[in-house]
């Protein structure tokens, strides 16, 4: 954490000097007023300097870049980061040529990189922020295929009239099985289990 105590005829001189110590702006830090100070008689007997201490602002979508880059470094697969921010909902979006590494089979790796990112964003954040990671459109394609999945085995429920348990999933994966079969009204859907073992159950209307 980058910081500077700074000392100045007034406050703002003060300030301005520890933020050219920093290189930075005053929006991105935060500033401890240690010592108002004192001009004194005539403005010299009994003048006392004002004293203030700057310290950086640490910004959460820099430090969840920097780890994603740091990551992919170590995996031998250098990335580049997009990032786009709705709401409280964060999109990075990585890209390089051995992206694959990072998403992993079934995207094992790619949601554990995004738990993980997760919590550095939130370690640093005034609010809590969703993190969504994705890497060439691996959550489109994958949320169609759980469309498709969750359709055929509600069908096979309604068929063999017996429960059908899926796979242990994110919970956000989960949601787009909830979501998708929302309005069949032959069946049921709900969570069993606990993380990280925690699945979908279809089950046939009674």
């Amino acid at each position: 954490m980058k910081q500077v105590t700074a000392t100045g005829q007034n406050v703002d001189e003060a300030v301005e000097s520890a933020l050219a110590q920093l290189n930075t702006t005053k929006d991105r830090t935060e500033i401890d007023v240690i010592d108002e100070g004192k001009k004194g008689i005539f403005g010299l007997f009994g003048a006392r300097p004002a004293v203030v201490k700057v310290t950086v602002k640490i910004d959460a979508i820099e430090e969840a870049v920097n780890y994603l880059k740091a990551v992919g470094a170590q995996l031998g697969a250098p990335i580049e980061v997009d990032v786009q921010k709705e709401g409280k909902t964060i999109l990075f979006t990585m890209s390089g040529e051995k992206i694959a590494l990072l998403i992993g089979k079934r995207g094992q790796t790619l949601n554990s990189l995004q738990f993980l990112t997760q919590l550095v964003m939130n370690r640093y954040s005034d609010q809590y922020t969703t993190v969504v990671l994705d890497a060439e459109d691996y959550r489109k394609r994958r949320n169609e295929t759980l469309v498709q999945l969750a359709e055929r085995l509600a069908q096979k429920a309604v068929r063999t009239g017996q429960t059908v348990a899926l796979e242990p999933m994110p919970s956000y994966e989960r949601k787009v099985i909830h979501t998708a079969l929302m309005s069949n009204k032959k069946i049921k859907t709900y969570s069993d289990g606990t993380e990280p073992h925690r699945h979908i159950v279809i089950s046939p209307s009674k």
